[in-house]
């Protein structure tokens, strides 16, 4: 099998591209093997290259332990780029089929190579029925949640995956491999959720450390620093346009007026290869 590893802020995937030719290999059992770091190439999940009936091309993400994932804001800018600059799309703007719906990322480029993109993320849904979560009320704003006999204030929604973060004073200082299973797999996300800890710099910077959901903790999510700045600006703390900071790099956030979320950030492109199994 052919592969492109590439990366977004360090969340890094498996590009394997069936936009011609699709194959019969089930990828939610090679995943866990695939991903592996110590017994495989190594990676936060699996990006398939598929051709759509609906958009310019389908983006299909298996996460390393073989769950499936609705969109990737990290994964859909690798996506773009190795679309782009393979041949397979040349527009500067794509849409593109996901689980969550059809995006639409806005490639910038110098040359024949992608310097970053910007995705139109859609809309955050608060809604407890849209995320999944067994929560009364209309939404879930800074609401408490009890975890090993501690309470926290959690902001729940979905950006086309669940997402549920939490502000703290130092991200530094969380365990995250100790409490971002716990709040993963609680009861009321009866399809878990991906964890957010958040610290405010200030009122345009956000400093963002995730737990995510069937890949455990990772140098970047792109739809949890969207739901991260979305959180901090309907919570007061922040504007609706922050710099999320993140252990690899910079994202961009903006939380339109309208309600869309718009991420730009980079993409790049670390080795190719090919592996028997």
């Amino acid at each position: 099998m052919h592969f492109v590893k590439m990366h977004g802020l360090g969340n890094d995937f498996i590009v394997v591209d069936e936009f011609n030719a699709q194959s019969d290999r089930d990828y939610n059992k090679l995943a866990p093997m695939l991903c592996d770091r110590h017994f495989g190439i190594g990676a936060d999940g699996i990006i398939i290259v598929l051709p759509s009936d609906i958009a310019d091309a389908r983006m299909r993400i298996v996460n390393a332990d073989g769950s499936e994932a609705e969109m990737c804001g990290n994964g859909i800018r690798c996506f773009a780029k190795y679309v782009y600059e393979s041949g397979i799309i040349k527009k500067q703007v794509l849409s593109v089929e996901t689980l969550a719906g059809i995006m639409k990322p806005e490639l910038f480029v110098e040359g024949d190579e992608v310097q970053k993109v910007k995705v139109d993320m859609g809309k955050p849904d608060f809604e407890p029925g849209a995320i999944p979560a067994f929560m009364p009320g209309t939404r879930i704003v800074e609401r408490p949640l009890e975890v090993d006999s501690q309470p926290y204030a959690i902001t729940s929604m979905s950006m086309g995956v669940p997402h549920t973060v939490i502000f703290v004073d130092d991200v530094d200082e969380v365990d995250i491999i100790g409490l971002g299973p716990k709040i993963e797999k609680h009861p009321i996300f009866p399809k878990k959720t991906n964890v957010n800890f958040v610290e405010v710099l200030n009122d345009h910077e956000i400093k963002v450390r995730t737990w995510e959901r069937g890949a455990g903790a990772t140098l970047a999510c792109g739809t949890g620093s969207c739901a991260s700045a979305v959180a901090a600006a309907i919570t007061g703390r922040t504007g609706r346009a922050v710099t999320v900071h993140l252990i690899a790099g910079q994202l961009e956030i903006r939380w339109a007026e309208d309600d869309t979320v718009f991420m730009t950030g980079p993409a790049a492109k670390v080795f190719q290869g090919d592996i028997e199994f």
